[in-house]
C-alpha cells in the first residue's frame, strides 16, 4: 500500500466552548485556516486534539466535521487512542466509513503493553482494517512503549502499516529506520524541537503542535529543508525554537491552545481534568508568543 504523505501536518486542536462542550464549527474553522495557510495534511484527534478527553460518539462527530471541511484538499489522518483492542478496531472501521484517509495509532492506553502485546495490538488493528493506511505513533517518552526496530520488522509484514511518527526524541532512530527498512515506511518527525534536525536526516514530514499557532513559518521551514536550503531554514528555526519547546512539556496541550488564542487562531479552553494555564506559567507563555509575533521573520525574502 502506497501513500503520499509528506510535509507539515499539524496535530490540530479540538475547540471547546466555555462549558467544555465541543464547538464543531470552531474546530472546522481551525482546520480550514491551517489548510489555507499551506499545511500539507491534518492530524485530527491526536494528543493536542484531546482524544482521550472525548466520549466515543464525540470522536466520531469531530472526525465527520473534519472530513467535511477538509473535503479531500489534503490527507486527513485520525489519531487513535483506545485502551481496548476491540474499541480501537471499531473506531478505525468507523473512521474509514466517515472517509478518513489514515489512522495514527498510539499504543494501547493506560496499560503499558509488553513487546509481544504491542506487536499483536498493531497487527490486529491492521488486519481488521486492511484498507486503512496506518501510522505507528512511537512515543515512549509519553506512553512508556517503544516500538523498536525489531518490532517494526514484524509489523512491516502488514502492508497497510505504512508510516511511523517517530517521537523517541533520539534523532538516531530516524537513520536506523532507513538503514533497516529503506523506504518501507514513511517517517514523520513527531517532536517539535528536533524537527529541522529530523528533516535533515531524511524525515519526509513533520507532525507538529506549534504549527497550530504559526503554520506559515512551519511550512517555510519544511520547504527550505526539502530544497536543501538549510542555512535559511535555520534562521526561522532558531526564532521558533523557544516556542517549539512548549510541545515537549506536560502542559503542552494548554500551552499550544493558549498560543493559538494569542495568535487569534482558536480558544485556550480545554476539557477537565485539564485546566487552562494560570498565574506565572500563563504569563510566561503569553510573553513568549507575543515576543515571537513581534520578531517573526519576513518569509517573503525566501521566495517560496
Amino acid at each position: 500500500m502506497n501513500v503520499d504523505w509528506k510535509g507539515v501536518y499539524p496535530a490540530v486542536s479540538t475547540q471547546f466552548r466555555d462549558d467544555q462542550s465541543i464547538d464543531l464549527d470552531a474546530t472546522q474553522t481551525v482546520i480550514d485556516n491551517q489548510i489555507n495557510d499551506g499545511v500539507n495534511g491534518i492530524i485530527c484527534l491526536g494528543t493536542v486534539g484531546e482524544n482521550c478527553a472525548l466520549y466515543p460518539e464525540e470522536k466520531r462527530q469531530v472526525l465527520a466535521a473534519a472530513q467535511e471541511v477538509v473535503a479531500g484538499r489534503v490527507p486527513l489522518i485520525a489519531g487513535t487512542a483506545e485502551s481496548i483492542t476491540t474499541a480501537a478496531v471499531d473506531y478505525m472501521q468507523d473512521a474509514k466509513k466517515i472517509g478518513i484517509d489514515g489512522c495514527m495509532v498510539m499504543p494501547a492506553m493506560v496499560y503499558r503493553t509488553s513487546d509481544s502485546e504491542t506487536v499483536e495490538y498493531y497487527r490486529t488493528l491492521a488486519q481488521a482494517t486492511p484498507e486503512m493506511p496506518m501510522m505507528i505513533y512511537n512515543n515512549p517518552v509519553s506512553y512508556g512503549v517503544d516500538v523498536s526496530l525489531d518490532m517494526m520488522a514484524q509489523l512491516a509484514e502488514c502492508e497497510n502499516i505504512v508510516a511511523v511518527k517517530e517521537s523517541t526524541t533520539d534523532t538516531r532512530r530516524i537513520t536506523e529506520l532507513y538503514n533497516r527498512f529503506d523506504d518501507r515506511f514513511t517517517v514523520f518527525s513527531g517532536v517539535d524541537d528536533i524537527a529541522l534536525e529530523s528533516l535533515m536526516l531524511g524525515a519526509t514530514g513533520w507532525i507538529s503542535g506549534l504549527t497550530n499557532a504559526f503554520p506559515a513559518e512551519s511550512v517555510a521551514i519544511y520547504k527550505l529543508a526539502s530544497q536543501g536550503r538549510y542555512a535559511e531554514a535555520l534562521e526561522i528555526y532558531r526564532w521558533f525554537l523557544p516556542l517549539l519547546r512548549l510541545d515537549t512539556i506536560p502542559t503542552l496541550v494548554q500551552c499550544i491552545k493558549l498560543a493559538e488564542q494569542v495568535c487569534g487562531r482558536g480558544s485556550e479552553q480545554v476539557r477537565a481534568p485539564r485546566q487552562k494555564l494560570q498565574g506565572q506559567e500563563r504569563a510566561d507563555v503569553i510573553a513568549l508568543v507575543e515576543q515571537a509575533i513581534a520578531t517573526r521573520p519576513d518569509l517573503s525574502k525566501y521566495n517560496l
